[in-house]
């Protein structure tokens, strides 16, 4: 399913309601019969995964934004990120594990927050329990991660489950990295019954932390990706370096390694960094050296308007002033064609 369903499902929501689950779920790209099944049983669930690729998307966007690869995603192409999934790179790795993570998120939400007939609150959490801090009492509405990552799971990996190579053991890999990655960050928040104040009564829940919180952790987990080979029998895969140590269970896998992309390059899935804001004064990724892959870079000269000198007006309102000032924004040069290919 990952990137290339997600456009549909974003227009889901409207669709279903006008003219029913099942024409709408025998017409999505991309979906296998298992997923077209679920479709069918739950187009609530639907709607709430297609609210959440809206979500995920800008995670990887904010996650890449000042990378070469910035998780793009190119008009008019139904795999919302193009070619770029077709490779078994680490790019394809983070693409999974975050779609993944953003369908659990997604799902567990609109479970806690009641959008759904099928699941609510997570059940499990009632009694008296403690932690480092005491007793307390289980209540309010902890989230129901369990049936998020169950439901992910069985529609997510329905279509890789069909297959039996190197790609699909990969992102069956990755999908599930993305579905921990979530339950990892659940944290406990709780209420105080106390007097004046106190927490000597409490009554606590399970809640997702914010999906930045994953995608940070995701894309620390892109940075250290193992490349893989497929083992012998087929059934699963070794590290390509044989002096890895360790396990890569909790790990980010590649099976190929990416493109550079500094140019475009359509079969590649690569859009290129011509025309890309680069940080003149940056060593790092999104430093105009790196970013533009060596080509140089133009300036221009533009004016800002910003609001500043901003007060408080009783009651109740701030006033600006309008403010402007001159910057620089430096663009990546286009790539420069060889002189003998104009003599041609």
């Amino acid at each position: 399913m990952n990137g290339q369903i997600q456009r549909c499902l974003s227009a889901v929501s409207w669709y279903i309601g006008a003219l029913g689950a099942r024409v709408i779920c025998d017409n999505i790209p991309g979906l296998v019969n298992k997923q077209r099944q679920l479709c069918q049983r739950h187009p609530d669930l639907m709607q709430a995964i297609g609210q959440g690729a809206k979500d995920w998307i800008r995670e990887c966007q904010h996650q890449f934004r000042h990378h070469r690869w910035n998780c793009s995603t190119p008009e008019r192409d139904h795999t919302v990120f193009g070619r770029v999934i077709l490779r078994s790179s680490r790019e394809a790795a983070f693409v999974y594990a975050i779609s993944s993570a953003g369908v659990v998120y997604a799902i567990t939400k609109a479970c806690s927050q009641g959008e759904l007939k099928i699941c609510g609150c997570d059940s499990q959490k009632r009694g008296k329990t403690s932690d480092d801090m005491g007793d307390f009492d289980w209540g309010g509405c902890s989230d129901n991660i369990n049936y998020g990552i169950k439901f992910a799971k069985a529609f997510v990996d329905a279509r890789e489950r069909m297959v039996k190579d190197a790609r699909a053991l990969m992102n069956l890999h990755n999908n599930r990295c993305g579905r921990m990655a979530v339950k990892r960050f659940m944290k406990l928040e709780c209420k105080c019954h106390g007097v004046s104040g106190s927490c000597s009564l409490r009554t606590c829940w399970l809640a997702m932390s914010d999906f930045h919180r994953t995608g940070d952790y995701l894309r620390k987990k892109y940075n250290t990706a193992v490349e893989v080979t497929m083992n012998q029998d087929g059934t699963g895969f070794m590290a390509a370096d044989r002096n890895f140590k360790g396990t890569t269970k909790n790990d980010l896998v590649y099976v190929e390694n990416s493109p550079d992309y500094c140019l475009l390059d359509r079969t590649a899935g690569s859009l290129g960094t011509a025309g890309r804001v680069c940080n003149k004064s940056s060593k790092g990724m999104d430093g105009c050296e790196v970013m533009c892959c060596g080509r140089g870079y133009d300036t221009m000269r533009l004016k800002r308007v910003t609001k500043c000198e901003c007060k408080f007006k009783w009651c109740c309102a701030v006033e600006c002033r309008d403010c402007e000032d001159i910057v620089d924004v430096h663009t990546c040069k286009p790539h420069k064609r060889p002189d003998w290919l104009d003599l041609t």
